[in-house]
């Protein structure tokens, strides 16, 4: 019995001793945060990006929301997830066939953000680098200043994106759901309305600048 128990203390610390071994061998992957910053943009001949735009989306009954914004986010993970690391706003209208309505907005938070693929053609970038244009979608929560609140979809779809990918926003406020993006304006290349672009850097490349 005595010998049989030393048998099993040796293997367990040769057990021990491999699974540390392999352990130690394994690379560790740590994700690294995504900074991004969202643009309603307008277009421009050459084609030229320029902040400042606008996007619309309409309810069920045809009624209109129109928003411009840009604003920033922190991606924790850079494969998608909540965050508090927001920036950004902009103005908002709804009109309606009795009228309008309209005031500004601000970015409470990220719900989510997916990149997808795609790629902008040549341009002149007056918002930043066109080597950091991302095609995505992102989903921020946002608060109206009368006091309600929604959600702000972000979506860009880029030279190559899938065809599942719209150009646009849609977005809710209070419990009415403006879900039909309304279509680009003009060219592919110089839309004035309803177009969005996302850039996206590196938390180590942001440390770099």
């Amino acid at each position: 019995m005595k010998t049989q128990a030393r048998w099993i203390a040796r293997i367990a610390i040769v057990s021990s001793a491999v699974l540390v071994a392999v352990t130690v061998g394994l690379p560790v992957v740590h994700g690294q945060a995504a900074h991004v910053r969202w643009d309603i943009i307008n277009l421009t001949p050459g084609p030229t990006v320029n902040p400042g735009g606008q996007a619309s989306a309409m309810n069920n009954i045809g009624e209109t929301i129109t928003f411009t914004g840009t604003g920033t986010f922190v991606d924790p993970s850079g494969r998608g997830g909540t965050s508090s690391a927001v920036t950004g706003g902009g103005n908002w209208t709804i009109t309606t066939a009795s009228g309008s309505s309209s005031g500004t907005y601000e970015v409470r938070g990220l719900v989510r953000f997916e990149e997808a693929p795609g790629v902008f053609p040549g341009a002149v970038d007056n918002i930043g680098s066109p080597a950091d244009f991302r095609s995505g979608l992102a989903v921020l929560r946002i608060e109206y200043n009368d006091g309600e609140l929604g959600i702000l979809v972000v979506s860009c779809s880029l030279v190559g994106s899938p065809a599942t990918i719209f150009e646009g926003i849609t977005a809710s406020k209070g419990f009415t759901d403006f879900w039909k993006a309304q279509p680009p304006s003009g060219s592919p290349t110089t839309a004035n309305a309803n177009r969005t672009l996302f850039h996206v850097g590196s938390e180590e490349e942001e440390e770099k600048d």
